[in-house]
C-alpha cells in the first residue's frame, strides 16, 4: 500500500440531521449564497455554519464568510424533485432551458487561467435502465437526472459546465473567499446524493423502474477557457486543464453514491467538514497521480453522505 499522510477521522455518527433543511452562507461583497447541508439546529454536527464561540473554527469561520445566513428548504428541494420526476413519467415534462450564466461567464474569460472546483457527476445505472425500459422512458429519466442535479449546481453557487451522456459536469470558480468555494462543492454533492436518494428513487419505485445511483468526484485548482474558433459570440467554450483530468479520473474511483474529493479539496474545507472526510488508503497499483504541488502521490478522500430520511418524518436520520 502507498504510505500517505493520516486522515482526520471520518465523523462517527455524523449524520444527525433532524429537520429538512440547506444551510446556505451569504458571500461577503458579491451579494451571492452558498449552501451547506443542515443548519445548527437541525444537523448537529455535520455541516459547517459559524459560531459564536472563540477558536480556530470561529476564526475559519470569519475567514469564510459565514457571518449572516439563510435556509434553503430541503424538504422543498425534495418534493419539487419528485414532481418533476412524476410528470416526466406520467405526461412526458419537459424542462425550460437551465440559465446559469456559465456561457457569458466564460466568454468572458478565453484564455484566463480561473481557479476553481470541477465536478463530474456520473449516473450509476443507465445500462441496466437501457435494458429493462423503452428507450423514450430511459431517456426521459437521463434528461430529468441532468437537469436536476444541474438545478443543485445553481443552489450552490455553481455553474454546468456541460452534459455528456449521462454525466454532468460543473464548476465552482474561487472568488474573493476562495475557502467557501470548496464546502460548497462537497455541501452540493452531498445534497446530490440525497436528492437521488430520496427524491427521484422513490418515485422510480412507484413505477417499477430501477433505483439511480451516481458516484461523484471533484478537484480544485486552476482551469484554462478555451474557444474553438473564432467567432467571440458562437464558437464552442470549454475548460481545460489537470483539474478537469483529476476530477474525471477521482470520480471514476467512486463508488455508487460515494463522493471522492482531491486533496486540494480537503486541504481548503471548513475543520468540521473534513470531519466528514476520510483516507482513502490504496495501492500504487490503484492510484498512482502525483500532486501538482508535492510531487507525491496526489491523497483522496471520500465524503461522508448527509443521513437517510426517515420514512415516518420524511426527515433525514442517521
Amino acid at each position: 500500500m502507498t504510505e500517505q499522510p493520516d486522515a482526520e477521522p471520518a465523523a462517527a455518527a455524523a449524520e444527525k440531521e433532524s429537520t429538512g433543511e440547506l444551510t446556505t452562507s451569504r458571500i461577503p461583497g458579491n451579494g451571492g449564497t452558498a449552501g451547506a447541508a443542515g443548519d445548527a439546529s437541525s444537523r448537529g454536527e455535520d455541516a459547517p455554519v459559524a459560531r459564536a464561540s472563540g477558536g480556530t473554527a470561529s476564526v475559519v469561520d470569519m475567514l469564510m464568510g459565514r457571518t449572516a445566513e439563510r435556509t434553503l428548504d430541503f424538504e422543498t428541494l425534495i418534493h419539487d424533485t419528485q414532481a418533476h420526476i412524476r410528470n416526466s413519467l406520467e405526461v412526458g415534462y419537459e424542462y425550460g432551458g437551465i440559465e446559469d450564466g456559465s456561457e457569458r461567464y466564460l466568454r468572458k474569460n478565453v484564455l484566463k487561467h480561473i481557479e476553481m472546483a470541477v465536478m463530474y457527476v456520473d449516473l450509476v445505472g443507465s445500462t441496466k435502465m437501457a435494458l429493462e425500459i423503452p428507450p423514450e422512458k430511459v431517456a426521459i429519466i437521463m434528461s430529468t437526472f441532468a437537469q436536476e442535479m444541474a438545478y443543485v449546481i445553481k443552489q450552490y453557487n455553481g455553474y454546468v459546465l456541460k452534459f455528456v451522456g449521462d454525466a454532468v459536469i460543473g464548476y465552482f470558480v474561487t472568488g474573493a473567499n476562495p475557502l467557501l468555494t470548496a464546502d460548497n462543492a462537497v455541501n452540493c454533492a452531498r445534497s446530490m446524493i440525497s436528492v437521488i436518494r430520496d427524491g427521484i428513487n422513490p418515485i422510480l419505485g412507484q413505477y417499477y423502474y430501477p433505483e439511480l445511483k451516481a458516484k461523484i468526484g471533484i478537484d480544485s485548482g486552476q482551469s484554462i477557457v478555451v474557444r474553438y474558433g473564432s467567432d467571440a459570440k458562437t464558437s464552442h467554450v470549454d475548460l481545460i486543464g489537470p483539474v478537469m483530468n483529476i476530477a474525471a479520473k477521482i470520480q471514476n474511483k467512486a463508488a455508487a453514491n460515494h463522493i471522492l474529493i482531491g486533496s486540494d479539496v480537503y486541504d481548503r474545507l471548513h475543520p468540521e467538514t473534513k470531519r466528514m472526510c476520510s483516507l482513502m488508503k490504496w495501492g500504487k497499483d490503484e492510484w498512482s497521480y502525483r500532486s501538482r504541488k508535492s510531487g507525491g502521490i496526489y491523497s483522496v478522500y471520500e465524503v461522508s453522505p448527509i443521513g437517510r430520511r426517515s420514512e415516518s418524518t420524511g426527515h433525514p436520520r442517521e
